[in-house]
């Protein structure tokens, strides 16, 4: 499966990135899976819609579907988060999985980054990261895209992964 990460600190833009690589990438006729990391505890479900009544009553998983989609919620309870190789596995073959977040995993990145934030960047201390994709320009030994130039960070993520 052929992966590709986004990552940066907090209002780095790597949401708005994701979204455009996601369009941009779909617009070429290739198919794209995400994958997004959340550091902090997080619910799609409603209290009250019978799939949220099934999880608090102590189901494990429950798979919500309709003629539209499916959603697979799984709770963890006492069990370790799942690495990222075990969620990887869950998913569908599709031609690249972008992946926002898990920035110490092993996989190829572009750093998103936003100087008024001024956090310092990720890319000099990690070679995983192949580029960064920044609203100011900067000296780096990796290449530099605007962030807001989405195409061009498309391009490079392809010719990475071969696509």
């Amino acid at each position: 499966m052929r992966l590709y990460g986004v990552v940066g600190w907090k209002n780095a833009g790597k949401t708005g990135l994701m979204e455009r690589l996601v369009a941009e990438i779909t617009g070429r006729g290739l198919r794209v899976s995400t994958v997004k990391h959340a550091h902090h505890t997080f619910d799609v479900d409603h209290p009250g819609k019978d799939s949220h009544r099934h999880r608090v009553a102590g189901a494990t998983e429950v798979l919500l579907a309709s003629r539209s989609r499916f959603a697979l919620m799984h709770e963890l309870r006492d069990e370790d988060e799942p690495t990222l190789e075990h969620l990887l596995a869950r998913l569908s073959p599709v031609d690249l999985v972008l992946i926002e977040g898990y920035k110490r995993d092993a996989h190829p990145k572009v750093e998103a980054h936003r100087a008024e934030t001024g956090n310092p960047l990720i890319a000099p201390d990690d070679p995983t990261v192949r580029a960064v994709a920044s609203d100011v320009p900067l000296d780096l030994d990796r290449p530099v895209f605007d962030l807001n130039d989405t195409r061009a960070v498309a391009d490079f993520i392809l010719a990475e992964v071969g696509l």
